[in-house]
């Protein structure tokens, strides 16, 4: 359990809670509603991403939008009323991502991608049947000349053998002569998006310049 606590405050340790001291007010943090005092969401996501790697902080604020538990916007007032704040530009350009229609880590990344490399923007979360008759969802899709080119990014949880077999099976029956499936890791979106933006390119998507 983590706590948070005035930084003047002195007190021996308590086995099992993490406290974290804060000169900020305690006050203005409180959930009003309830009887325990427990922290807002907002502050506390924000806090605690502040403190985190980029990609889980970015993924832990797109979990929190894309479940409802909060907003966007309201994490944007937040991002303001604890200034000064780690990262909170970063926070702040995420979450107008998010504003427009993200909802994960990997949706946040290929947008960049595609503004970074002058590519139109994809189609998000499509439904398709596939060749089982099955329905899908794919991750991102470009119209070109003579069909369709669908981006499916893969998370790290993807790589244990039944999901990366299961993954095999859903592009194959994802494909059809109108329709490239290809696959790309969320790591390699992040770490070198210029080697997808290039593959996209050549199998057809149009450049925006």
């Amino acid at each position: 359990m983590c706590v948070l606590v005035d930084d003047e405050r002195a007190f021996e340790p308590v086995p099992g809670l993490a406290a974290v001291r804060t000169r900020r007010s305690l006050t203005d943090f409180r959930e009003p509603r309830g009887e325990l005092p427990l922290c807002r969401l907002e502050p506390a996501v924000l806090l605690f991403a502040a403190c985190t790697r980029s990609p889980r902080a970015t993924g832990l604020l797109a979990a929190c939008v894309q479940q409802r538990l909060t907003t966007p916007q309201r994490l944007v007032e937040w991002t303001l009323r604890m200034r000064p704040l780690r990262r909170s530009r970063q926070f702040q350009a995420d979450l107008a991502e998010m504003s427009s229609g993200a909802q994960s880590v990997a949706e946040l990344d290929v947008r960049r991608m595609c503004r970074r490399f002058e590519l139109p923007l994809p189609r998000r979360q499509v439904k398709r049947r596939d060749g089982h008759g099955h329905l899908r969802y794919t991750d991102c899709e470009w119209p070109v000349p003579g069909g369709t080119v669908v981006l499916e990014v893969d998370g790290a949880f993807h790589m244990d053998v039944e999901s990366w077999e299961q993954d095999l099976a859903r592009q194959r029956a994802l494909t059809t002569p109108g329709r490239l499936v290809v696959r790309a890791t969320a790591h390699e979106l992040r770490a070198d998006p210029e080697r997808v933006a290039v593959d996209l390119v050549r199998f057809g998507v149009r450049s925006c310049a």
